[in-house]
């Protein structure tokens, strides 16, 4: 148009629309971060190209201080030199800005410099200008202060830019701030959880701590390879998150599970080692021997034969007790011949002459009310199974058919059945049925507990990565009794980690730990038996994480020389 007016008008109206644009990218790219730690320089970024400055700090305010969190010029470059700024030692600028709550232009003053450390930029760029707004979230209260630095003067239509962008900006680094802080408070229960069950049992801690890392270190290798099976595997960041939270609560289940279970070094142990009751049954013996041999000189008989007697009934009870604590201690195997002997011991008898009955809980009073009292004295069993020592299981605690979790295992007719004889027959290990299926539930109980936790959708997989490790790829593991490609490679990788650290493992009381080549000798039998993926254990073996962990976490006796080629089927 020959008209000028018309021609000012639409060169304001474009450049309106220019503003306009620019702030909906600048707010759509700000709130589209989702890294807070990224965030922050963007969001300097953005307003410094916005405003024209040649430089510009982002403070966060912490504690009464304006931190700088972020801080570089124009080009890139970051400005060094700057400190913390405490909000009643702020320049005349700063302290201008943040008493009005609004932004404020205008030259730096000396007493500016000085305060917030600037002394060297502000001489480089001779850039003494400024623009200073504070950072107000919903709530109005103060979170930060934007400082920009310029040449020339700030005009009066960049500051309301800036102050308009900066509360858009602001709202979307509150936001970003909540959910850094809610995964923060997430992440600090997860720890919560692990330090929990470190409390009950030291020996399951340093487990919960272990397969995390060793899980993520085979996840990676698998990220890493070129080729074979996993040469097209990858996980994205909401994948790695998901599980690096379900490594840390693979077990919290075990939080449930009573701590003489747990830790059960012997057969008998329960809150206490009951071997020094059987013990003090066999002291009683003793004495009887020795006082039957008084008994009979006194009587007339000849000494030397009595006291023959005695020694020889003696060493029996010695060497069969000594048998009994060979027992309890567990080991891989059990004997036929050896659970007769035990059979055999059980059956001597021991003379009781005080009520059992009082002093006791009004729990084992109830247990063994099932049974008349004896007329005392009596005579007991050298190793006992009483009605008492058999608990009873609820209905609550079975394991319905149709149970919506899927969940398909053999449930006890028992909770415990303590009875000595019934714990030292025990064929492997220290734990009876009934306690096995007890360590097993705890499985049960992380799958159920996590599976009430509202997860957000890309954490929804944690339950199944979580739950999946104890299964087997045949199809016989538990608790849903899943086979191949119905579990995630990442539960199948967690299955590994959790063995491997287990057998490894120098902190529990119940074994010694293996060394590499005992363990992978294991582990490469369980993959031929389909128990563990044999693909993923080659990856295992040949990406070198079996020896990166150990290098961190086993002592250098357990480190001998391993050759790949013995643990490795034929291609």
């Amino acid at each position: 148009s020959r008209i000028k007016e018309v021609v000012d008008l639409a060169a304001t109206v474009d450049g309106m629309k220019r503003t306009i644009r620019r702030f909906l990218d600048i707010s759509q790219a700000v709130a589209a971060e989702p890294d807070f730690d990224r965030l922050l320089p963007m969001l300097l970024r953005e307003t410094l190209s916005a405003a024209e400055a040649d430089a510009g700090v982002l403070y966060l305010l912490d504690h009464g201080n304006l931190v700088p969190a972020s801080a570089f010029t124009h080009g890139g470059a970051s400005l060094a030199g700057l400190y913390p700024v405490e909000l009643g030692d702020a320049g005349p600028l700063l302290r201008s800005a943040l008493e009005s709550g609004r932004p404020r232009t205008g030259p730096l003053s000396a007493a500016d410099i000085d305060a917030v450390g600037l002394g060297v930029t502000v001489a480089e760029l001779a850039a003494t200008e400024a623009l200073a707004t504070p950072l107000r979230n919903r709530q109005h209260h103060l979170v930060g202060m934007l400082l920009l630095l310029r040449r020339t003067p700030f005009a009066p239509a960049q500051a309301s830019f800036v102050a308009a962008l900066s509360g858009a900006a602001t709202s979307s680094l509150e936001t970003r701030e909540l959910i850094k802080s809610q995964k923060d408070l997430f992440e600090a229960f997860i720890q919560l959880i692990a330090r929990a069950i470190d409390a009950k049992s030291p020996y399951t801690g340093g487990h919960c701590a272990r397969v995390p890392e060793l899980t993520k270190m085979l996840a990676r290798a698998a990220c890493d390879a070129t080729d074979g099976p996993y040469a097209g595997f990858d996980l994205d960041p909401d994948a790695w998150e998901a599980l690096h939270v379900a490594a840390w609560l693979h077990d919290c289940g075990k939080i449930t599970t009573p701590d003489y279970v747990v830790d059960k070094a012997t057969k008998l142990e329960t809150i206490t080692d009951r071997i020094h009751e059987v013990r003090m049954r066999f002291e009683v013996l003793k004495r009887d021997a020795e006082i039957a041999a008084l008994e009979a000189v006194a009587a007339g008989e000849d000494a030397d034969t009595a006291r023959a007697r005695r020694d020889a009934e003696i060493a029996a009870l010695d060497a069969d007790f000594a048998f009994v604590a060979a027992c309890n201690q567990g080991g891989e195997a059990m004997e036929e011949a050896d659970v007769d002997r035990l059979r055999a011991i059980a059956a001597r008898t021991w003379t009781r002459t005080l009520d059992d009955r009082i002093g006791i809980s009004h729990e084992e009073a109830e247990r063994k009310a099932r049974t008349p009292a004896p007329p005392l004295p009596t005579a007991e069993p050298l190793l006992a199974d009483k009605p008492e020592h058999r608990f009873a299981r609820r209905a609550e605690e079975r394991l319905a058919p149709d149970n919506p979790w899927g969940f398909r295992m053999e449930v006890p007719d028992l909770l415990y059945d303590k009875g000595e004889l019934h714990n030292l027959v025990v064929g492997r290990g220290t734990l009876s049925a009934e306690e096995r299926y007890k360590i097993n539930e705890h499985i049960v109980q992380t799958i159920v507990m996590l599976s009430q936790l509202p997860f957000p959708k890309h954490l929804r997989a944690v339950p199944e990565l979580a739950g999946g490790h104890h299964e087997k790829m045949n199809g016989t593991g538990y608790p849903k009794r899943l086979a191949g490609d119905e579990m995630s490679p990442q539960a199948r990788m967690m299955a590994i980690a959790d063995i491997f650290e287990a057998l490894t493992a120098v902190d529990r009381p119940y074994k010694e730990g293996k060394t590499l080549s005992q363990t992978l000798r294991i582990m490469a039998f369980m993959a031929k038996d389909g128990h563990i993926d044999p693909q993923l254990f080659e990856l295992f073996l040949r990406s070198g994480v079996y020896r990166d962990y150990a290098a961190r976490f086993l002592r250098p006796e357990q480190i001998d020389a391993v050759t790949l080629a013995d643990y490795l089927s034929p291609a």
